[in-house]
């Protein structure tokens, strides 16, 4: 405890920036602005019941989430988004899985906080509902990554092959969760 706290003493200016470089975290409130397929989107909370929809036309696009009671705001947002997640990502599966010739035996759209997505050796694959929030050319390359999982366990040479069978430009989807990856599991936490 005592070389940790000195570690820390010697080197706060460099915690402090490295810090400042996080992103800062977006709640899931009314009048926030949230991405959604990679387009930010104002969320407004409409009283009654009904599920989420899209409004275009303004200054930016607004997703109106209809809820009974303002406590239930966030809550029915992330269902939203876990819906949307999953829709796209089980149509997205399915293309790569025919390319493959592989059958995944159930998809999970759940809370990751710290990955994307997971493979297990039972064959379910398990998905961030925050893929939603990026553009659909990055929910294709994570959907393309995890059912080349279902062929190679691993992330060899003959993994990539398989992901680049599914998606020549793969890369494009990777690199962009690497640069902007961080961001979106930030929304929905509170700092």
């Amino acid at each position: 405890l005592k070389h940790a706290a000195q570690f820390a003493a010697e080197r706060a200016g460099w915690i402090a920036a490295e810090l400042e470089r996080l992103p800062r975290s977006i709640s899931l409130r009314p009048g926030a602005f949230v991405p959604f397929r990679g387009e930010d989107h104002e969320v407004v909370l409409a009283n009654g019941r009904g599920k989420g929809r899209i409004e275009t036309g303004g200054f930016w696009p607004k997703l109106i989430m209809p809820a009974p009671d303002p406590a239930l705001f966030e809550s029915r947002l992330v269902r939203f988004f876990k819906d949307q997640a999953r829709t796209a990502l089980i149509d997205r599966v399915a293309h790569h899985a025919v390319t493959l010739g592989v059958k995944p035996e159930r998809i999970q759209v759940k809370e990751l906080r710290s990955r994307w997505g997971s493979c297990s050796s039972e064959g379910v694959l398990s998905f961030s509902w925050r893929v939603i929030l990026a553009p659909p050319f990055v929910l294709d390359y994570l959907a393309a990554h995890e059912v080349a999982h279902l062929r190679e366990m691993n992330h060899s040479r003959r993994f990539w092959g398989h992901v680049r069978r599914c998606m020549p430009d793969f890369e494009r989807g990777r690199e962009w969760l690497h640069q902007h990856g961080c961001a979106l599991h930030a929304v929905g936490l509170a700092r």
